[in-house]
């Protein structure tokens, strides 16, 4: 079975009476939790992005400082499942202004955590990936809050 486009897939929910558009909904969320998560950010989080950030915010300080710090390698997978989760809470709410500021914070935890940055090959990689991705991102913003920014990453050079 071949998936519609998302252009057919709209048009027909447009036709559905809105109970069916709820029944749809809630068969969704059951199956993958990443659907749940993101219809609890639309519904719940999504008209208030500055809680939502600072609510991702407190969480990424909560796994960084649960970092096994013992040995490199295991540093660098709590890195990583940390990115993830940033990337993907990034995608929920699909703002250029949550992404640069989230992307900032994760860079910065992660500079100030006391792991070796510059000692790894792929950690300094995923760390300049990310500034990268912020400077694109902010980009994108209005020039006002570019300048903002700009002050923010200046400091996030290795």
């Amino acid at each position: 079975m071949k998936a519609s486009t998302i252009s057919t897939l709209k048009k027909e929910l447009a036709t559905l009476p809105n109970s069916d558009v709820i029944d749809i909904c809630m068969r969704l969320v059951k199956y993958k939790k990443e659907n749940k998560e993101l219809l609890s950010y639309l519904l719940f989080d999504a008209n208030n992005e500055l809680e939502y950030i600072r609510s991702i915010k407190d969480e990424i300080d909560l796994q960084f400082s649960d970092i096994n710090r013992s040995q490199l390698y295991f540093a660098k997978k709590s890195i990583r499942k940390i990115l993830k989760i940033t990337t993907k809470y990034i995608r929920y709410s699909g703002h250029k202004q949550t992404e640069v500021e989230l992307l900032i914070h994760f860079c910065t935890k992660l500079k100030h955590s006391g792991i070796s940055v510059k000692s790894s090959n792929s950690l300094s990689n995923l760390y300049l990936n990310q500034v990268r991705k912020i400077h694109i991102a902010i980009s994108a913003l209005h020039e006002d809050l570019q300048h903002d920014y700009l002050d923010e990453i200046a400091e996030l050079h290795l």
